[in-house]
């Protein structure tokens, strides 16, 4: 994958590098100012089973928008804005299996896909680097570790799975900030899941995670876990859709909506 462009200040600029190709890797500190989405397509007829796996499932799942079936844009979250371009990565499932990894589903489009826009933990790190709060994957230039766990989401229809989790270390000061801070964003997932031992979720290796990039967890420091929206994929792969596509992990659609317009206090 290509890395990120240095100066990409907006979501509609990191929206177009993504449509030229310019941009084909993580979306990790991408205009810092914007929303970024996790995104899930698929056919009509499983739409409704998916919106109820949401809407059971807000913490790992929470709506931003979506978009009727067959269309491509989604002008609630930017007015130059094609799902079929502007992700810089995407995944295409068929019944299941992970097929590839393309850059422009344009080819694949039709008329009966329904898109499903869902917050991303990527939104809530502007306020806690405003409020200095370190990220090291950020200062490292990584993608965020992602992990499977052993906490079951609630089924709809054909969709069911583990939650899946993003990781970030803190001192615990900062972790208690973190906390705090995290909790004024519910439509990007919100306040941490769990604080504390990774075993206590199932996860067995913090050296190991299922995607995204190894955070090191140093001495005296508190990893800290929030539900992350590739939790859908793994309800993807069980439902065994013919088709369905998502974005590649971290690989976010920014939108033109601000961070701070999502804070509820």
């Amino acid at each position: 994958m290509t890395a990120m462009p240095e100066s990409l200040p907006t979501g509609v600029a990191v929206r177009h590098a993504a449509r030229s190709g310019t941009l084909s890797g993580h979306t990790v500190g991408a205009a810092p100012r914007y929303v970024q989405g996790n995104v899930v397509i698929v056919p009509r007829e499983h739409a409704y089973d998916f919106l109820l796996y949401c809407q059971r499932n807000p913490k790992p799942c929470p709506l931003l928008a979506v978009s009727d079936a067959g269309e491509p844009r989604l002008p609630t979250l930017g007015a130059d804005l094609d799902i079929r371009t502007d992700v810089p990565r995407y995944r295409v499932w068929r019944h299941g299996q992970l097929e590839s990894e393309p850059t422009d589903i344009t080819a694949l489009w039709r008329d009966d896909l329904v898109s499903f826009v869902l917050g991303c933990s990527f939104s809530f790190e502007q306020a806690l680097l405003a409020a200095g709060v370190p990220l090291r994957h950020i200062t490292c230039g990584d993608n965020v570790a992602m992990y499977r766990t052993g906490i079951a989401t609630t089924p709809a229809g054909p969709f069911s799975g583990p939650l899946v989790v993003t990781m970030r270390p803190f001192s615990p000061p900062d972790a208690i900030r973190a906390v705090q801070i995290t909790s004024r964003f519910p439509s990007v997932h919100g306040a941490p899941v769990h604080l504390g031992d990774p075993k206590a979720i199932g996860i067995d290796a913090l050296e190991r995670p299922d995607y995204g990039d190894r955070i090191e967890v140093r001495a005296g420091e508190v990893p800290v876990f929030w539900a992350c929206g590739v939790t859908p994929q793994a309800a993807l792969a069980a439902a065994r859709l013919p088709l369905a596509i998502t974005h590649a992990p971290g690989c976010m659609l920014v939108t033109d909506l601000l961070n701070e317009r999502l804070a509820v206090f």
